[in-house]
């Protein structure tokens, strides 16, 4: 019986998708939308199904297909999942239907002022009393272009927008499912192209030059590692010719060679930095606050929810089986850093007036959390990293998406210029406050199990390391509950925010799934626990290392009874 090629539909789907949806002329965007939620759609429902076909206790990859690419050079177009990379998939999948509605009226329209062009935000009041979703519409009663804040026409394509979602969707799944390391490089490289075009074209129409920069920032910053991860992969190349006669890119071939702890260092090196700075860990984190700002909220959403999480899910995949030696060699490093990390971007967003900057400097150090359970190399730290970012993946898009819709009503990600909004905006202060409580992991909510994970673990390996971490727990809750207070609590409402209003049927849509989420993963994580953990588990086997035993036994301090 043949397997279903769920990999090769799910990647196809939105690929094709995004080439038709950016053929349709810019009067037809409302056509746009609907074609880009539906094929999205379709690509979560394959997701689900292959998810439920998915059979935890089968060794490597399933749903596998690999075909001669360029064989002379023994690149082929392999892919595969296993527990790690399918539930990323998973997250992707559901994260992009989400984000298009989400979108639905900003891709032609103004993403807002900053509290430093428009202190008093009263760019977009006129447009958040009269309901409009964005600060300028997008063709709401005209089915084409939008017309920005200004009132003048928008240059903005939005079917070029929803085709540069569908594009990135086809890049994310392509990466974590590739079991070809140089098919993987492709993938990792060919995401930055719809990201940098969202940002740079997408972002606040008042802040060109702003967006400008976060672009190239970004784009410079990933190829700088895409080309230290290039020469390593060139290297792995030529280390399996000495080593197999024949040169190869199979992960799996790969994974069997015996290379030099020497050589082991230099490839890992190159790996490890790539994956750093997509992360990004501390200190290649500097593209991130820039990039997370002038996103528009659905880039911004993908870019921390997804295309991050392709940096701590590459030092899993490929850092730690692929140079064993190398991780070994380099753990104690990668484990200051992610404590640093911790506490760095932890402190940053204490210290933050933009909210979008705020949200992204959290970011920093849950990436933090995740490198320390990545490299603790114990079952149960590895396991809560690996769930760690598919929770971060909804926490933190929920919380840039609660931003977002915060940004277009009011026009300015000054946290000064909100305050009371529970007042006015019941639920979207409900929904920002689940999304908060979440991001810090709040015991009930599904960040509290992989973060609680992830510092056992680590205690079991490295207990000063793990009780240091542990505080970094406390500068989490200060910068969430400031964060919340400043904008939706507080005995004073602004003026100007008094004719916001709440969230339109469309946008509980958006929240809903996320919301549900983050609490029944928090009850009830299992499900996603049993895909990740058997993975991890071997994964961790396969470089020799397994869990601590007990340092003394339960009779021993029971004084021998039973």
């Amino acid at each position: 019986m043949h397997t279903v090629p769920w990999l090769t539909i799910m990647l196809i789907v939105p690929a094709a998708g995004a080439v038709v949806v950016a053929a349709l002329p810019r009067r037809l965007s409302t056509l746009a939308k609907q074609l880009t939620l539906g094929l999205s759609l379709a690509v979560l429902v394959l997701a689900v199904l292959a998810t439920a076909a998915y059979n935890p206790d089968k060794a490597g990859f399933q749903f596998a297909q690999s075909y001669d690419w360029i064989k002379t050079f023994g690149i082929s177009y392999s892919v595969g999942a296993d527990g790690i990379s399918l539930v990323l998939i998973l997250l992707a999948a559901l994260l992009v239907p989400v984000v298009v509605l989400a979108s639905w009226d900003e891709a032609g329209a103004d993403g807002g002022t900053t509290g430093a062009t428009d202190p008093t935000g009263a760019a977009a009041v006129g447009a958040a009393a009269v309901g409009v979703d964005g600060a300028g519409v997008d063709g709401a009663g005209v089915d084409g272009a939008g017309v920005d804040g200004a009132g003048t026409r928008s240059r903005r394509s939005v079917p070029a927008f929803f085709a540069l979602l569908l594009a990135l969707e086809a890049g994310m799944i392509g990466v974590f499912a590739a079991t070809d390391v140089f098919l993987f490089y492709v993938f990792f490289e060919a995401m930055l192209i719809p990201m940098y075009f969202l940002i740079g074209s997408y972002g606040p129409v008042r802040e060109q030059a702003q967006r400008s920069y976060a672009a190239v920032k970004f784009l410079l910053y990933s190829l700088f590692g895409g080309l230290l991860m290039l020469a390593a992969v060139i290297g792995l190349y030529v280390v399996s010719a000495d080593n197999l006669g024949s040169g190869t890119f199979d992960f799996a071939t790969l994974r069997q060679m015996d290379i030099t702890p020497g050589v082991q260092k230099l490839l890992f090196l190159g790996f490890f930095l790539a994956f750093a700075i997509k992360a990004p860990l501390f200190p290649f984190h500097t593209w991130l606050p820039d990039a997370g700002a002038q996103s528009p909220t659905g880039g911004a959403v993908l870019l921390v929810g997804v295309l991050d999480k392709v940096g701590t899910f590459g030092l899993i995949r490929y850092c730690i089986p692929l140079f064993p030696d190398a991780a070994d060699y380099f753990a104690p490093l990668v484990l200051g850093l992610a404590v640093i990390g911790i506490f760095y971007g932890a402190l940053l967003a204490i210290g933050q007036r933009d909210m979008k900057r705020l949200v992204a400097y959290t970011s920093l150090a849950h990436f933090g959390f995740i490198a320390l359970g990545t490299f603790a190399f114990t079952s149960q730290a590895g396991s809560g990293a690996v769930l760690y970012m598919v929770n971060h993946g909804l926490s933190t898009g929920l919380l840039f998406m609660v931003v977002g819709f915060l940004v277009a009503r009011r026009g300015t990600r000054d946290v000064g210029a909100y305050g009371g909004l529970a007042r006015v905006t019941p639920v979207l202060a409900g929904v920002f406050l689940v999304a908060g409580l979440s991001s810090l992991a709040l015991p009930g909510t599904n960040s509290f199990v992989s973060e609680f994970l992830v510092l056992v673990g680590t205690f079991t390996r490295n207990r000063p390391l793990a009780i240091v971490a542990t505080t970094g727990i406390v500068l989490a809750a200060i910068y969430i509950l400031y964060l919340y207070q400043r904008t939706m609590t507080g005995p004073v409402v602004h003026e100007e925010n008094k004719v916001l209003v709440d969230l339109s049927l469309r946008e509980k849509l958006v929240v809903a799934p996320m919301v549900a989420l983050i609490v029944a993963l928090g009850v009830y994580p299992k499900p996603l626990l049993d895909i990740i953990t058997p993975t991890v588990t071997a994964t961790y086997a396969d470089i020799g290392k397994s869990d601590p035993a007990p340092t003394h036994s339960v009779a021993a301090e029971s004084g021998g009874h039973s």
